[in-house]
């Protein structure tokens, strides 16, 4: 992936609730567009540095942030009380973001869990942003996890919500690069269990998320790869067949592990997020 010389800046904001969150931003002298990143389950806003480089450097004005338990914000590692706080925190971080940025359009990139935030923020409270691009998000309810065993696992954080089981994340299924998978294991912010309430919470957003399509308002890129196996592209493929309305776009890639970003083919993949973003603005 092509690096140039980018503005970076790293601080914090306050939640709805006051927990401080970390954020960074890639920035270019002169921006035409902004494009707030949203990172997966486990991981952190650092992880795309490489991403928010090479979109600085076309005149996108790029943000990022870390959730709640997650990288450097506050917050148990791996716990989640309520989906509702993730949504809750993108929208304040919008807000924010449009204060920095009079004028241009915001667009949202989410990957694997973020791409699910954004989503879900887009069905539930129709946010002030031009489109929204979802990288390998799950879109589609775990065929192992029957109703009697999300029955059992709401029954379970009541008595235990901060039990930890593992985020069943492996490495491998990431990238075919493997510098990649190295990078990953090694990174000290990347976590490898959750709590029984964020692993119910995220189901239960997820559950409510894939069927409500069509209440999405602004165009939407879907993008995955086709061999993905910790979120299987037939979601994207069954939640762009709901969508309404013009503008929509899915693009499935060959071979490509979960981590799309991340894969040697990385240049495509942007290149083509790039053009769609252009479209929008034509």
């Amino acid at each position: 992936m092509e690096r140039r010389v980018v503005r970076r800046s790293q601080s914090k904001f306050s939640g709805p609730d006051g927990a401080r969150l970390f954020r960074r931003a890639w920035l270019p002298r002169d921006a035409r567009r902004v494009v707030v990143l949203v990172h997966g389950l486990a991981e952190h806003s650092g992880r795309y540095d490489a991403v928010g480089a090479w979109l600085s450097t076309r005149e996108c004005a790029v943000h990022g942030y870390d959730h709640r338990g997650h990288g450097r914000s506050d917050g148990l590692r791996g716990h989640l009380a309520s989906f509702t706080e993730l949504l809750d925190d993108l929208e304040a971080f919008l807000q924010i973001v449009r204060r920095e940025h009079p004028g241009l359009p915001v667009s949202l990139v989410g990957h694997s869990m973020g791409g699910l935030v954004a989503t879900a923020l887009l069905c539930e409270r129709k946010p002030d942003v031009a489109c929204a691009v979802t990288s390998g998000a799950p879109l589609e309810i775990p065929e192992h996890v029957s109703p009697l065993r999300r029955r059992a696992a709401r029954v379970l954080r009541r008595f235990a919500p901060r039990l930890r089981m593992d985020a069943g994340l492996a490495p491998e299924t990431l990238s075919r690069d493997p510098e990649v998978v190295r990078g990953y294991v090694e990174d000290p912010f990347v976590f490898r269990r959750v709590t029984v309430s964020l692993a119910t919470e995220v189901l239960e957003a997820l559950t409510r998320t894939v069927a409500s399509a069509a209440q999405v308002q602004v165009p939407m890129l879907l993008l995955h790869g086709e061999a993905d196996q910790l979120c299987p592209a037939r979601g994207s493929r069954a939640f762009f067949g709901g969508l309404r309305g013009p503008g929509h776009r899915l693009r499935i890639y060959p071979q490509l592990r979960h981590e799309i970003f991340n894969e040697p083919e990385q240049e495509q993949v942007l290149q083509d997020l790039l053009a769609w973003l252009h479209e929008r603005e034509g």
